[in-house]
């Protein structure tokens, strides 16, 4: 996936250039919205992630611009403030999601992706790994044509597993994400969750469909040794 990244915080910066390119993605970077204005009017990207706040135009401007020119690129923009004038200026600027920082690169990632997917005309409604499958649209789990119950917070945390199956998601992470921040930090939700899931997922001799990392959290199993 070919990105653009549009921040001027070095910092910032730094650490997203890192983290997206060992992922495998290949980003180019700009410090200034003049700047960005060019690269995106350039070059082919699949996704943009612009900041606002920046150098010379700021983002909101960018966007209109590049939208005003005809540009249907996907556009990710990140915020400091999570302002609501902030949100409703830049969706109406044409902005498809936006992040506010600090975000978790995960988190970006997963919403880079699912940009990505619209644009090309895909779904990512049906999620799949090996005979088990989830449907998140109609909130229905099967497994090996079995249908599987779940609650809310299970089917959460099984879906947001299965949207990244080769990344281990840490408790934080899927805490903050299933539970939305309305959680006791001290409290072991996330183990008694999975072993529930566990449970209700292999309870007709089904393979165990997780990896537990000792000390940081879960991952789905390669298919092949499930």
């Amino acid at each position: 996936m070919n990105i653009l990244l549009v921040e001027d915080d070095p910092q910032i910066s730094r650490f997203t250039l890192r983290e997206l390119r060992a992922l495998g993605f290949t980003v180019d970077h700009s410090e200034d919205g003049d700047d960005a204005y060019v690269q995106a009017s350039r070059n082919e990207y699949d996704a943009i992630v612009l900041d606002i706040m920046l150098p010379g135009r700021d983002g909101i401007q960018v966007l209109e611009q590049l939208r005003a020119d005809g540009a249907a690129t996907p556009v990710i923009l990140l915020t400091a403030r999570n302002e609501l004038d902030d949100r409703v200026a830049g969706l109406q600027a044409g902005a498809d999601d936006y992040l506010a920082k600090p975000f978790y690169i995960e988190e970006l990632v997963a919403r880079l992706e699912a940009l990505v997917r619209r644009s090309r005309g895909t779904s990512g409604d049906l999620l799949r790994h090996g005979e088990l499958a989830v449907d998140v649209m109609r909130r229905a789990v099967s497994n090996a044509g079995r249908t599987v119950h779940l609650t809310t917070r299970e089917f959460d945390l099984l879906a947001y597993l299965m949207r990244s199956p080769g990344r281990v998601r840490s408790r934080a992470q899927i805490r903050d994400h299933v539970w939305d921040g309305q959680y006791d930090p001290s409290s072991n939700v996330v183990d008694v969750c999975v072993r529930r899931l566990r449970t209700k997922l292999t309870e007709s001799g089904e393979p165990d469909p997780f990896v537990a990392v000792r000390g940081v959290g879960y991952h789905m199993a390669p298919v092949g040794d499930t």
